[in-house]
């Protein structure tokens, strides 16, 4: 099998990067201000323009860009509708909930998660779902990733609860780019491990022939 990893596959590590500046300079600009909710809200839309910028020049696609950027002002809107500082991680909350709950259910139904995302990217379409050992490995894999927002909301809750807004900018930092380059090694290994040694890769999915129709005559 081809020695091609999940992270070169999807370059997740880098974008997960740049997703933890905005909320870093939120929690630093809230804690300089003296507490102050717009001086982390300009903070965040500060680092976040200047990252929508710097994710431009580079070539990066706009509207994924502009996504970033998005997710940015909502978490300050957010914030500074409810006047309470720790909301501002409120969307981050959300959104690992929501992902946790969309990833059980794809493995369940049998069309997991990891296994859409990786082949879009591949433009395989659903060709793999016709591999049964590459289904069965981007199964056990997205197990991987249901695990990684569940630890998150481990973490995060408690910290949203007793409104720790220092704490929740550092957890964000320590357990968005660590995290997901973790996420995607170990299920990497686990999608290795789960196919067979001949299988030849994710790119190219052993498809099994459709059973022949009966005969009426039968």
């Amino acid at each position: 099998m081809r020695d091609e990893s999940l992270a070169d596959l999807l370059g997740g590590r880098r974008g997960a990067v740049d997703a933890t500046l905005p909320p870093l300079a939120f929690a630093v600009g809230w804690l300089v201000a003296g507490h102050s909710l717009w001086g982390g809200v300009i903070g965040a839309l500060a680092v976040g323009l200047a990252v929508a910028g710097w994710r431009l020049a580079r070539g990066d696609r706009p509207r994924a860009v502009l996504v970033g950027l998005l997710a940015v002002c909502v978490a300050a809107l957010i914030a500074l509708r409810t006047g309470r500082a720790a909301d501002f991680f409120l969307l981050q909350l959300v959104t690992n909930a929501a992902s946790a709950l969309a990833w059980t259910v794809s493995i369940v139904l049998r069309w997991p998660l990891l296994g859409v995302v990786v082949g879009t990217v591949l433009r395989q379409r659903t060709r793999w779902r016709r591999d049964p050992d590459l289904l069965r490995a981007y199964g056990r894999a997205s197990w991987i990733w249901v695990l990684q927002y569940a630890v998150r909301l481990a973490v995060f809750l408690p910290l949203y609860a007793a409104d720790q807004v220092m704490a929740l900018g550092a957890a964000r930092a320590v357990l968005t780019w660590p995290l997901v380059a973790a996420c995607l090694a170990v299920s990497w290994w686990v999608i290795r491990r789960s196919l067979p040694p001949d299988h030849p890769g994710l790119r190219h999915p052993v498809t099994t022939p459709a059973e022949p129709a009966l005969s009426t005559a039968d």
